[in-house]
């Protein structure tokens, strides 16, 4: 049963049309790629689906309700979360406080009762830290959590973002690149990582460049260029798809 569908989905900046009637379905449970050059419109499709744009044609339906339309904080309310290409993290707040900060929706204190702080609000905030301290110790940083993000490294910051993600307790979460700028360790762990999170019941959707993590995490893969989805299957079949060969992958697919 597909959680995500896009339906013919097209966005056009001025002149350039980054999205040209893509169709695309995630399952619930899958890993699924998404992949292509530069200006393709991986991120583009993100934005929509997230609601940081709103595309001119076509419908995003999740969980069998449509979400296009409808505002970021109420997408993300609806069991949907997303990682950036760039980290976009409090760097003077601690480790432990940008990942609270992930679980916002999930509290019902407002104004008035943050600063009188009555009993209830106080279990609140309990159950919020312990649940990020879990979510630092699934991705390695729970011996971190008081540290100031700006002093971590690159690596740690991409898994800080990841768990900040988690916190808010997504159904389906959208990891825009999570493997730029990592070593090849550091990727290897993001895998077995993103592997955990099927296993605990999220379904993934991945933009990502190292083709080495692509081919091995992911149960489908489908191909951006210029817009249009040009394939869509498993990585095996991807990997020898002539379209996807001389569009992105290198050589070519005709004789000399």
């Amino acid at each position: 049963m597909a959680l995500l569908e896009i339906r013919g989905v097209t966005k056009a900046f001025g002149g350039l049309r980054a999205l040209n009637e893509v169709t695309l379905a995630v399952e619930v449970g899958q890993i699924k790629g998404l992949i292509g050059p530069n200006g393709a419109g991986k991120t583009t499709l993100f934005n929509v689906i997230s609601g940081m744009v709103r595309a001119e044609a076509g419908e995003v339906w999740f969980g069998g309700r449509r979400l296009d339309g409808l505002p970021p904080h109420e997408v993300a309310q609806r069991g949907l979360g997303r990682t950036f290409q760039q980290v976009r993290l409090f760097r003077g707040m601690t480790v432990l406080e940008n990942v609270m900060t992930g679980c916002h929706h999930r509290t019902r204190a407002e104004m008035l009762a943050a600063v009188l702080s009555p009993p209830w609000v106080r279990r609140e905030e309990r159950a919020i830290k312990a649940d990020a301290l879990e979510l630092l110790r699934f991705v390695g940083l729970e011996a971190q959590a008081g540290t100031l993000a700006v002093h971590l490294s690159f690596g740690q910051q991409r898994l800080l973002e990841l768990a900040r993600g988690l916190a808010m307790n997504p159904r389906l979460l959208l990891l825009d690149e999570p493997a730029a700028g990592l070593n090849s360790y550091e990727t290897e762990g993001l895998g077995q990582l993103i592997r955990h999170l099927r296993d605990r019941g999220l379904t993934v959707l991945v933009v990502e460049h190292d083709m080495s993590l692509v081919m091995t995490v992911c149960d489908e893969v489908a191909v951006l260029n210029f817009g249009h989805k040009i394939a869509d299957g498993s990585p095996g079949t991807i990997q020898v798809t002539p379209a996807v060969i001389d569009a992105y992958l290198g050589g070519s697919s005709g004789g000399p």
